[in-house]
């Protein structure tokens, strides 16, 4: 038998050559994949000063502009029995999947724009953006004006924001990228704690204009700051497009990988959006409705953090895998049977929030163990484009739901719970295109 060099896929760059016998005695060359990080040998600091100073300002970063991703249940609940009471859950639920689309649409050039010029000029265009849209948010009365204002422009500030924020985390950290990118999502969570307490209160008593106001200024602060603290370790690389490139989804790996993101991206916002309009649907008080947020990121700070740790020393795929499960076990088990009754709503907030923030602090760490480093913006911010249509039509498809059941949520709920059980089957998927089926494979 003549030997013979099977075609590989041209984004498997960490694959290396081994000499195979066959059956005749004669050998081949075939391609062993390479599961480790395709730029194992490249130095890097793993700490120090300067690191830790950019997961601060990425933490700042996601405090300020993905805290309020965090509070649309918040801010849902109060324009639904307010400026925008006339109109259906669904048309509500545009504003809010426009916004969150946007947030991760926009990744599609920003990502490659971080890899080619860096993070400063993108943080500081964010910033702009988001304290601008706020600042109009908070004289918004008309459908149309939420749709521009928070759907559109706060939408692509925050992807201006966070997008370059974490991937110059994932400069400065291999080994210890798990722990470095979830102490910095962690922001989110604590602005999804810090905001509702804050809102709630400054609507009874000064109403919604100054509210809304009083986050736009948290915004100024923390995300100028982040200007200051968040760097690119890498220089900057003009020679690469600031285009998109599509290629890379010819490996099976990341395409799998990409649809369980995608299914998890469809899931997640919709708790997060109704879960305190479910709260006032059952009857529960509108002080306690507004604070189910708070709860529910209380659970959500300690997965993202968790969620570091388990993906150093466990694999991130195998932690972002188990968090499906939790999700979908929250949703069917916990939230459709019990979420009546206000012991068991809590519970499942805490629960749900636990494994919603262990997902969405690990799914950039499964990106960047399929690709080098210094594409990691890239393939990041391609895999989370796709994902953000899922962002698009999970809400208002939740509020569409509700009104086909005539307001009532369980439709809703299964769907949620569904959802993560085919994003749990496509990640464990893309985990066995680089390293086997078997389940406890490291990776």
């Amino acid at each position: 038998m003549a030997a013979t060099t099977p075609e590989t896929d041209p984004e498997s760059r960490g694959a290396t050559k081994e000499t195979q016998p066959t059956i005749d005695g004669s050998s081949t060359i075939q391609p062993v994949l390479n599961t480790e990080p395709h730029d194992a040998d490249e130095d890097f600091p793993e700490g120090g000063l300067r690191a830790w100073l950019v997961v601060l300002g990425s933490w700042l970063a996601s405090f300020g502009a993905l805290g309020i991703s965090n509070t649309m249940a918040t801010i849902h609940a109060y324009v639904s029995e307010h400026q925008l009471a006339d109109y259906s859950e669904g048309s509500i639920g545009w504003i809010f999947s426009i916004y969150m689309f946007l947030a991760f649409f926009g990744g599609i050039y920003i990502g490659p724009l971080f890899d080619r010029y860096g993070p400063k000029w993108l943080i500081a265009a964010g910033t702009v953006c988001v304290v601008t849209a706020l600042m109009l948010l908070s004289i918004c009365t008309q459908y149309w004006s939420f749709i521009l204002v928070f759907g559109v422009f706060n939408g692509l500030g925050i992807s201006l924001l966070f997008t370059p924020s974490y991937a110059a985390v994932g400069h400065w950290f291999k080994e210890r990228r798990g722990l470095a990118t979830g102490i910095a999502s962690t922001g989110a969570s604590f602005g999804g704690m810090v905001y509702p307490i804050i809102l709630r209160p400054l609507f009874e008593t000064y109403g919604w204009a100054w509210g809304i106001r009083t986050l736009a200024f948290i915004n100024i602060l923390f995300c100028t700051s982040a200007f200051f603290l968040v760097r690119a370790r890498l220089p900057p690389s003009p020679s690469q497009s600031p285009h998109p490139d599509f290629k890379i989804f010819r490996d099976p790996a990341f395409s799998l990988t990409t649809l369980g993101i995608f299914l998890m991206e469809c899931a997640v916002f919709i708790p997060l959006t109704y879960i305190s309009s479910y709260a006032l649907s059952k009857g529960f008080s509108q002080s306690f409705a507004y604070q189910i947020p708070t709860i529910l990121n209380t659970g959500s700070v300690v997965g993202r953090i968790l969620a570091g740790w388990w993906g150093d020393n466990f694999g991130a795929f195998n932690s972002n895998i188990i968090a499906s499960f939790i999700c979908c076990v929250s949703c069917l088990a916990i939230w459709l049977p019990a979420g009546s009754s206000m012991a068991g709503l809590v519970i499942f907030v805490l629960v749900f929030g636990f494994g919603s923030g262990n997902q969405i602090s690990i799914s950039p760490v499964c990106i960047g163990k399929l690709c080098e480093t210094k594409n990691y913006g890239r393939y990041y911010a391609t895999s989370f484009t796709v994902a953000s249509f899922a962002s698009l039509i999970g809400v208002p498809l939740g509020g569409e739901l509700v009104s086909a059941a005539k307001g009532d949520y369980w439709a809703l709920v299964l769907f949620s719970g569904v959802l993560y059980v085919a994003s749990g089957v496509a990640l464990y998927a893309g985990k066995a295109m680089r390293v086997g089926w078997k389940p406890w494979v490291l990776f």
